[in-house]
């Protein structure tokens, strides 16, 4: 008994997802998270180390292609490298006129009182600091950006010998909801 292996469906890894609604259709886009971010802060000039591929997609999760006729009523083109630039460079032209920005991570810092006082010092520029209990230790409950995640980590593992811990409470606090444009 054999088994049957699809020679023509394509992995994709470490997708983000990159979303544009236009002339009453959604489109999407799969790109690499950390080139998507290299691209909208101009770091990255070359498009082909941003894409995962440059299919254009109803649903990237489900494989569905966009039809052709939707990009040419959408975009002007059916040319799909050209869509793909146009759904990345909406972001760049969206930062002027709406706040975007990463979405932050949740964490609680538990610090030994002997140490607290000074490591929460340290760490007020890196967190925004929704809720501080003292009880035996300190604990603390903030948002963080997730690029300071691991330097937190290291100095609180390093600073407190161990006792202290660092917990990940969400991943992503973001408010949901839609924008529209005018």
């Amino acid at each position: 008994m054999s088994i049957f292996t699809p020679t023509n469906q394509i992995r994709l890894t470490n997708v983000a997802v990159v979303r544009m609604k236009r002339a009453g259709k959604r489109f999407e886009i799969a790109c690499y998270k950390n080139k998507a971010v290299s691209w909208r802060n101009k770091v990255e000039k070359d498009i082909e180390e941003v894409l995962q591929t440059h299919t254009v997609f109803t649903n990237v999760s489900k494989g569905q292609v966009a039809k052709k006729e939707d990009l040419m009523a959408a975009f002007g083109t059916d040319d799909q490298l050209e869509v793909c630039k146009e759904v990345l460079d909406v972001i760049r032209l969206l930062k002027p006129t709406m706040q975007i920005e990463r979405a932050k991570m949740r964490l609680k810092l538990v610090l030994p009182t002997k140490e607290a006082r000074r490591i929460r010092e340290r760490m007020l520029p890196l967190i925004t600091v929704e809720q501080e209990e003292w009880n035996v230790d300190l604990e603390i409950v903030c948002l963080i950006d997730p690029g300071h995640f691991r330097e937190i980590d290291e100095s609180v593992r390093a600073e407190t010998k161990g006792r202290g811990t660092v917990e990940i409470i969400s991943l992503k606090d973001v408010e949901e909801g839609d924008e529209k444009l005018t």
